[in-house]
């Protein structure tokens, strides 16, 4: 893992200090062409290749219609080179922005890998992004800048492509810390067996029919997901609703009425969000319900506690009023508070 993390450190290094080179040694053309037309062409195209109309499309366009009108002045071999000499020199203008897009991009492409704890997982894969950054920078030490470019291109790639083992992880991890293999024991076996094919397709290099196993375990876990919350919060549901009814047996909804009416608001909604096939949030109500149906049955046992403890003293007293013992037994039968 270690060796992993060494690697993404110099990932962004190497991409950027493989078109920040630009700046000061762009691709060199062939001895012979300067001054002619076929050297204006091979910097302009240099410029296309690291999206200079993008960045700078007014400047851009002011030396297009230079070169568009060039042969038309009979032009000498010094109005060529300025041509390229300015072509040349809105790339270098252009680099440092092409460099933190793909900067940019890459950071994108890898943070989810790292965050949802992929890379943990199979820092193999990963490695072999990095593997492809750290070409790209050799290639970069031997002046092959296109060919550097290509390379971490290919990095950004195989990246993004993990992209989709990411979703699988996460769709199935998200059924474990759930506990929802339970609820569709089927479907959660037969996408593991597929996750296993589409590895051994990937690191045989079939990558398109690994996609393809990929994308159908990604639907049965999602289908385990949705089979786990309604199952989850059908048992949330009968869980409150039993709740609730030990609360109105004990009296609850009256010795502690305001607990009780806060806990049914919630239950209300909670079979509302049911009904609606919204299970995730059904559930979600139906615990906090239970929860405060229980409190209101804490609230209601403890008032009871507390009038058994005021009648006890009131036997105990002498000359005790009769009328402090009948609202204490009032309120363990539930009356007024």
């Amino acid at each position: 893992m270690k060796k992993s993390v060494f690697h993404v450190l110099f990932i962004l290094i190497i991409v950027l200090s493989i078109f920040i080179s630009c700046k000061s040694a762009p691709p060199k053309v062939a001895e012979g062409q300067q001054g002619t037309l076929g050297y204006v062409t091979a910097a302009r195209q240099r410029a296309i290749d690291f999206q200079c109309p993008d960045y700078f499309p007014s400047e851009w366009e002011d030396l297009e219609n230079q070169y568009n009108t060039i042969s038309s002045k009979s032009p000498k071999a010094e109005d060529y080179n300025a041509l390229a000499a300015s072509y040349d020199e809105l790339l270098k203008k252009t680099v440092p922005l092409y460099a933190q897009a793909k900067e940019d991009e890459i950071t994108a492409a890898r943070e989810p890998l790292i965050s949802s704890g992929f890379s943990q997982y199979f820092p193999e894969y990963l490695k072999k992004a990095d593997d492809m950054a750290l070409a790209a920078q050799e290639q970069y030490k031997a002046g092959d800048y296109y060919k550097a470019r290509d390379t971490a291109a290919a990095a950004l790639k195989e990246y993004e492509d993990l992209q989709t083992a990411n979703k699988v992880f996460l769709a199935r991890q998200q059924i474990i810390d759930l506990g929802f293999s339970q609820y569709d024991e089927e479907n959660f076996a037969d996408a593991d067996e597929i996750v296993k094919a589409a590895i051994a397709d990937y690191d045989a290099g079939k990558k398109e029919a690994a996609f393809e196993k990929a994308e159908d375990a990604l639907n049965r876990y999602n289908t385990v997901i949705s089979n786990g919350w309604t199952a989850y919060a059908a048992d949330r549901r009968a869980i409150s609703s039993k709740e609730r009814e030990l609360a109105i047996a004990e009296r609850a909804n009256i010795a502690s009425r305001d607990s009780f009416r806060e806990a049914e608001a919630v239950y209300i909604n909670a079979e509302e969000l049911f009904k609606d096939g919204k299970y995730d949030e059904a559930a979600v109500a139906f615990t906090q319900a239970e929860a405060r149906f229980a409190i209101s049955r804490i609230e209601t046992e403890e008032k009871r506690i507390k009038a058994e403890e005021a009648i006890r003293m009131a036997e105990e007293r002498i000359g005790v009023s009769s009328e402090t013992a009948t609202e204490a037994e009032k309120i363990i039968e539930g009356g007024p508070r």
